[in-house]
Parts: C-alpha cells; sequence; structure tokens
C-alpha cells in the first residue's frame, strides 16, 4: 500500500513538473503584428511580420522571435523601440543582434524602467531594409490574453 501510495504520489509530481512553463509562472506573453501601415510615416510594402515574446518578472529576461515574410529585401537592422506610444517614433532600446533573416531569435535583461514601459505597451519591434531605412514593418508590443 506505501508502495503503491509513493508511486502515485511521484508519478503526480512528475507530471505537474513537466507540464510548468519553462519561462516561470511570471513570464507575461508579448505579442505584434507588423506592417507598413504602421510605420511613421507609412509606406506601400506589402511585408508582414508577427512578434511572439515572454517577459520573465523573476529573471528580468525578455525572450522574443520575430518571423516577417514578403519584404522589399534582406533586413539591415532590427530592434525595440521605446518608450513611445503608437503613431510616434523614439530611439531604440534593445537592438538585436546576429542573423536578421526570419525568424529572429533573442533575448535581452532589461532595466526596472524598461521592463515597466514594455509592460505598459510603450515599445515597438522595427525591421529596416535597404528600401525602407527608417523600418520597412513596425508592430506595437502589447501583452496577450
Amino acid at each position: 500500500m506505501n508502495r503503491t501510495l509513493t508511486a502515485v504520489f511521484a508519478a503526480a509530481a512528475l507530471a505537474a513538473g513537466c507540464s510548468m512553463n519553462p519561462m516561470g509562472s511570471h513570464a507575461p506573453s508579448l505579442g505584434a503584428k507588423l506592417t507598413a501601415s504602421a510605420e511613421v510615416p507609412p509606406n506601400p510594402s506589402t511585408g508582414s511580420g508577427t512578434l511572439e515574446a515572454r517577459y520573465n518578472t523573476d529573471t528580468q529576461v525578455l525572450k522574443w522571435k520575430v518571423t516577417y515574410t514578403g519584404l522589399t529585401g534582406p533586413v539591415t537592422a532590427a530592434h525595440f523601440h521605446g518608450p513611445a506610444a503608437p503613431g510616434t517614433n523614439t530611439g531604440v532600446v534593445v537592438p538585436f543582434s546576429g542573423p536578421l533573416a526570419s525568424p529572429i531569435e533573442g533575448e535581452a535583461k532589461l532595466s526596472a524602467i524598461q521592463a515597466s514601459d514594455l509592460l505598459a505597451g510603450k515599445w515597438y519591434v522595427n525591421l529596416h531594409t535597404a528600401a525602407y531605412p527608417g523600418g520597412e514593418i513596425r508592430g506595437q508590443v502589447t501583452a496577450n490574453n
């Protein structure tokens, strides 16, 4: 009987551990839809993209994946900007490093102020190309519900 109960509890604990979020329980999900119409000023590109991200409040690490298609050429620069409301431009807060081919994946440790602005929806992600050096597609980062 004791062996059976021990086995049941061990199996339950293992199952619970396997289903946990690898980013931790404090990892808000964030996203953005990148379009040319969101650029300031807008441009006629037919490119589009998406951002999937998680911010771990325990480690202060933001992890992201940006996928895109239909751009006029290779991405020459990509980064997060902030703080800024939709429809306004501002400086870079987190540049992307490494290959800029889709999908772009990365991570960065944020300061408390950066995290506050990010979680308040005051960041946007911007992809630049030679044809659109100011940005070809852009999306405001918001929390996923």
